[in-house]
């Protein structure tokens, strides 16, 4: 919406009645929003044949690969490892230079005994 009260089209917001918004165009209480990600359903049924597709073989293989590339020092495996396992950081912590991974596990264990 722009300042002079009309959307990015132009128009002046519907009054409310069967659309379930206020006379400013705002959702009223109850009103369920609207008909939520369009796409949604389409992902989780991609989701769901990528399982399928996967056997426990071909998943443990997956994590047994990321792993190896954890311990040899990829930075984006060992991201991913710790945001499965541990959970995403509530702030963002920049890696720069080299480091080796018990730098990193003696940097990590100190941040976690902070929070």
């Amino acid at each position: 919406m722009s300042g002079n009260g009309k959307n990015v089209k132009g128009k002046i917001p519907s009054p409310n009645g069967d659309n379930g918004r206020d006379e400013k165009g705002r959702f009223v209480t109850g009103n369920p929003g609207g008909p939520g990600n369009p796409l949604g359903a389409e992902a989780a049924r991609f989701r769901s044949q990528l399982w399928e597709a996967g056997t426990e073989e071909r998943r443990s293989k997956l994590a047994d690969n990321l792993w190896t590339w954890a311990i040899e020092g990829q930075s984006w495996a060992v991201k991913e490892l710790f945001d499965r396992l541990l959970g995403k950081p509530k702030e963002s912590v920049e890696l720069t230079g080299t480091f080796t991974l018990a730098e990193f596990y003696s940097a990590l264990g100190s941040r976690l005994l902070a929070s």
